[in-house]
């Protein structure tokens, strides 16, 4: 007969249950939001940037493969304008193909230092060649010498495979320029709502949604969620 299990004893240090942070900050009304989701989301990473965060332009991306099985990441926003929320990686990572079969994306922005957070949910399509070119040649030569070496995603004998790679690349380029690999790209997640979350006291926190009411081109409607 197998003897069960023993109970996990709680962790010296953390008493999860109790841990909670009171929001003090002022609140979300209608009246605040910007007239359009873009705008507003401008005016919160300007927030953010202005409050020392670092990274403010971090965001969670959370895909699902067709089996329903979901997975998220942290990924940095690099471009946005009425069309959607840009962030570049290899089309062979697990997030873009999982959104290649699946386009149904959300991206959540926590900026916890200032009790905000914003949740995108939307649906994913890939930027044109220009637009990941012109970006690819804004990096960093050793991030772009990265984006030809790392097969992202892939399952790899260990780190100094990686560093082989980075080394052969780094041959292959020498001090030339280094174009966009053609597996690696932009991706637009073209919003279908834009949710603004403001902490409040007693967790009653403040939820304004921007969602989408048609087609392209027609009027958005905001409206208030329960939190």
């Amino acid at each position: 007969m197998t003897d069960p299990p023993e109970p996990h004893a709680p962790e010296p240090h953390a008493d999860l249950a109790a841990m909670r942070r009171e929001y003090t900050r002022t609140g979300l009304a209608e009246g605040d939001l910007a007239p359009t989701w873009l705008e507003q989301l401008r005016r919160w990473l300007t927030d953010a940037t202005a409050a020392g965060l670092p990274e403010p332009n971090a965001m969670v991306v959370a895909t699902a493969a067709t089996t329903g099985r979901p997975s998220a990441r942290t990924v940095l926003l690099k471009g946005l304008d009425v069309g959607g929320l840009v962030f570049f990686t290899n089309y062979s990572s697990r997030k873009a193909t999982e959104a290649a079969a699946n386009p149904s994306v959300s991206i959540v922005f926590l900026w916890h230092a200032i009790g905000r957070q914003v949740v995108v949910c939307g649906r994913v399509e890939r930027v044109d060649r220009a637009e990941t070119e012109t970006y690819f040649a804004t990096r960093p030569r050793a991030s772009q010498l990265g984006a030809w070496a790392s097969p992202q995603s892939q399952v790899v004998p260990g780190r100094a495979e990686l560093d082989r790679a980075l080394a052969e690349v780094g041959r292959r380029f020498g001090t030339g320029t280094i174009p966009a690999p053609p597996h690696w790209g932009g991706l637009r997640v073209i919003p279908e709502t834009v949710e603004f979350w403001q902490g409040r006291e007693g967790r009653l926190h403040d939820r304004l949604r921007y969602r989408r009411a048609g087609a392209t081109g027609e009027p958005w409607v905001v409206e208030r969620l329960a939190p």
